[in-house]
């Protein structure tokens, strides 16, 4: 047993080894977990890990250290050149240099850290969920959404203790123009772990209980059901805003999440932006239908856009007003223009029409005038005719006229023996009886 190591001395052999073994300096590529950020002036603890192909296990991992005079060095121009801090979550390239200690045991020690490394990552995430939300179509969906003529209602996504949403509402209530908007707050998480939940929260939160929920496709996911309410939204909004008011830089990639993206890309409002700063860009301004800069830039847009269609409406009303006039002008001259017409027109209808019925008149009377001749002349030949058929005239002539029973006699054989006979002369009447009848 003489030959046993104390466990020290086993670290010990195992420090001189790697001592002697490996270079001073390494680049390596890992994921940062569990960090510890100090106070100023403290050292940076934490681990950088590598996990599978599909992101779901832990490969590798390793604690790593960073000594304070070099760590406030390193984290100042991390910041500067990438915009970011050293965060969990974070990809990163260090240089490092293995150490092992008897009594603390294996350890990275942070000398350095490649900035444009970690910029190209954020830059390729940001491009990968781009890639994949225009791949399932819905990139573009919320910017295809009709912006109202009037934005009234307003729903805000914000920190209530946010300062942009003070400046938000305040610079809203301060407009030059004296509109009046309604402002609805549904708070969030904007930044630090939890951002794209606490927002999805909130919008669908501004969906009334009657309304569909959002269906959230899934990365990867090309059949996507697009989301329509059955319902109203809250108070009919006008529109959503997503506001964030000062912060790091560095916090926007949280704001980098396909299932919030998505869920702002499929939204049936339209949907405003305002969580960056002069540079920076985030995927949801890729996806909202509007993205401005700032809460204030925001709050300029909305009242810009209420000032651009009350100028329409100003104009709209001028040349209603202007053309009614214009009508009004025309109808009043043309009213008296026949005002001076209708009686001249009246009397020369009226000479017409005194012309027409003393022509008719004169052609009635002439008409009337030569029927009653003719008229006339019908009557005479007429009355010649009757006369001509006068008995009298018949006895005159030496004719007679013989009746039985006061029926004129035509037909002898209408007789019969007995019969009295009536002859009718000139001068008076003769009776007669039938003795024989002779066929």
């Amino acid at each position: 047993m003489n030959d046993a190591l104390t466990l020290f001395e086993l670290n010990n052999l195992v420090r001189n080894v790697i001592e002697r073994n490996l270079d001073d300096e390494y680049w390596v590529v890992g994921e940062l977990s569990d960090v510890s950020t100090p106070a100023f002036g403290g050292h940076f603890y934490g681990e950088l890990v590598q996990k599978d192909e599909q992101g779901s296990r832990i490969v590798a991992k390793a604690r790593i250290t960073c000594w304070a005079r070099n760590y406030n060095i390193i984290r100042l121009r991390f910041q500067k050149e990438s915009g970011e801090t050293l965060r969990k979550g974070l990809q990163v390239k260090l240089l490092i240099q293995v150490t092992f200690h008897e009594q603390y045991g294996y350890s990275l020690n942070v000398l350095d850290i490649d900035s444009t490394f970690t910029l190209g990552d954020l830059a390729k995430r940001r491009r990968d969920i781009l890639l994949q939300l225009e791949k399932d179509g819905i990139l573009h969906d919320n910017q295809s959404l009709k912006l109202p003529r009037l934005l009234r209602r307003i729903a805000v996504i914000s920190s209530p203790t946010a300062a942009g949403y003070g400046d938000f509402c305040h610079q809203l209530e301060q407009n030059d123009y004296g509109f009046h908007f309604d402002v609805k707050l549904f708070p969030a998480v904007m930044q630090g772990e939890g951002v794209p939940e606490s927002i999805i929260a909130a919008l669908e939160a501004i969906m009334q209980s009657e309304a569909v929920p959002l269906s959230l496709p899934q990365s990867g996911e090309t059949n996507l059901r697009k989301a329509s309410p059955s319902g109203e939204v809250w108070g009919e909004a006008d529109l959503v805003v997503i506001i964030r008011g000062g912060g790091a830089s560095s916090d926007l990639s949280d704001f980098d999440s396909y299932e919030l993206a998505a869920c702002i890309a499929l939204f049936p409002l339209p949907v405003l932006t305002g969580i960056g700063h002069e540079r920076d860009e985030t995927v949801l301004d890729y996806v909202a239908h509007t993205r401005v800069k700032t809460p204030t830039a925001a709050a300029a847009f909305i009242i810009e856009h209420q000032a651009e269609e009350a100028a329409l409406l100003d104009d709209l009303y001028r040349r209603i007003t202007l053309s009614a006039r214009e009508r009004i002008l025309r109808e009043k001259q043309r009213l008296e223009h026949q005002s001076a017409v209708l009686p001249l027109l009246f009397q020369n209808f009226s000479q017409t029409w005194r012309n027409k019925l003393q022509l008719l008149n004169q052609r009635f009377l002439s008409a009337s005038s030569r029927r009653i001749e003719q008229e006339k002349h019908v009557l005479q030949l007429l009355k010649q005719r009757l006369d001509s058929l006068d008995p009298r005239l018949l006895l005159k002539r030496g004719y007679t006229i013989t009746t039985c029973g006061g029926k004129l006699v035509r037909n002898i054989e209408d007789l019969v023996e007995g019969d009295v006979l009536t002859t009718q002369t000139e001068n008076g009447e003769i009776l007669s009886k039938v003795l024989i009848v002779d066929n």
